[in-house]
């Protein structure tokens, strides 16, 4: 659900029947009413990119189930991840979209990483927003592209090959091993205490 403001849909959480939060290859699915959680869940299940749906029980595997952990978890597959855009016309598209908003975005945007190709002169258009801000003029940094396909990796899932796992580099004497995620809080705490 989003509420119209001047012109633009913002993104309304307490309104909408179910939401996502995403985060790269990761998203938290919220449903307000629970009986419907299987219902929203099938209709994922039709979208492609989707490698796994983790409800109920499911989510414990993944260390997931827990109070903030959406009713869904949905694991993108390794050549996908997933944009929090909600709305359908760019023109339409809050103010914030354009901009680098971590805490008004309802997801992670890596497109923040891009100065939008469009712009013919984007330096000049960034010197020139920056001299209006340093002369005390409200100005918006608008110059985020509102294309995802530009965005051409992600993490958040466990990927494929075991070359491209995470690597722990430790002090402490012991052998090679593979640590769950989840145990990596210990080592280190561990090591910490130990010194």
């Amino acid at each position: 659900a989003y509420r119209n403001e001047m012109g633009h849909e913002a993104f309304d959480a307490g309104a909408s029947e179910a939401f996502a939060v995403c985060d790269h290859q990761v998203a938290h699915v919220y449903v307000k009413d629970k009986s419907r959680i299987s219902e929203v869940g099938k209709l994922l299940g039709e979208l492609p990119g989707i490698e796994k749906l983790l409800t109920g029980e499911e989510r414990k595997e993944y260390h997931l189930d827990h109070e903030r952990a959406g009713d869904i978890v949905a694991i993108a597959d390794q050549d996908s991840w997933f944009c929090y855009y909600y709305w359908l016309d760019d023109q339409k598209a809050p103010d914030y979209a354009r901009t680098v908003d971590i805490h008004r975005k309802p997801g992670y945007d890596p497109a923040e990483l891009f100065v939008d190709p469009d712009i013919k002169f984007p330096k000049l258009k960034v010197g020139l927003k920056l001299l209006r801000k340093k002369l005390g003029f409200r100005t918006l940094m608008d110059v985020v592209p509102l294309k995802p396909e530009l965005v051409k990796g992600s993490h958040g899932r466990r990927p494929e090959s075991t070359g491209d796992w995470p690597v722990f580099v430790s002090s402490s004497k012991g052998k090679e091993a593979t640590l769950k995620p989840v145990a990596v809080f210990d080592e280190i705490k561990s090591a910490v205490l130990s010194e």
